[in-house]
């Protein structure tokens, strides 16, 4: 993979009165994995969404490879009920069988038949991750992915995302320490 970068010059982001950033300015280039730790409404899912392009900084500016491949793992699963989980999956990588085997590297191999509502909320969360990281994108948004999972699946996901941003540039929002280990770490 050559190498992908994300600039943010000067960024100022509101809602309404409340001031997210004001001249925020970050870079991040990859290969490389980022956690970007903080309490509650610093921003952070913000900072994910501008990246995206799913939202739009009122002043500064955010500049991304031209040819980078963005996936963003919301903190909601966001799986769509009239959807197997399979082809939820599927959706993103355009493969039954590329799906079925990211289904199994977490854990629900025997579920590709199921729909969203018969899952548990860590078995729906797990979902959503295997949509994103078959998506094989360069820039790999990561917002709470681990939330709803027991202590020994989170490991698992963590190692196993870890694993899949091997070669990317990977920026995981998290509230907990022992996920940003071994990362570059940004407080906001």
């Amino acid at each position: 993979m050559t190498e992908t970068h994300i600039e943010l010059e000067r960024v100022s982001m509101a809602y309404g009165e409340k001031r997210i950033f004001s001249g925020l300015s970050l870079s991040f280039s990859g290969p490389g994995k980022y956690a970007l730790l903080g309490p509650s409404g610093r921003g952070k899912t913000t900072l994910l969404r501008l990246i995206a392009g799913l939202e739009t900084p009122q002043s500064g500016a955010v500049r991304i490879s031209s040819d980078a491949r963005i996936v963003l793992c919301f903190q909601e699963d966001r799986l769509l009920p009239w959807k197997t989980v399979r082809e939820n999956v599927a959706l993103v990588c355009g493969s039954a069988q590329t799906a079925q085997t990211w289904l199994e590297r977490v854990g629900l191999g025997q579920e590709g038949d199921a729909y969203p509502a018969s899952l548990s909320g860590g078995m729906k969360r797990r979902a959503a991750l295997a949509r994103a990281l078959a998506f094989d994108a360069d820039i790999l948004l990561m917002d709470e992915p681990f939330r709803a999972l027991d202590d020994g699946t989170h490991a698992a996901m963590l190692t196993l995302l870890h694993e899949a941003a091997k070669d990317k540039l990977l920026i995981l929002v998290t509230h907990d320490e022992q996920d940003a280990r071994g990362m570059n770490i940004i407080r906001l």
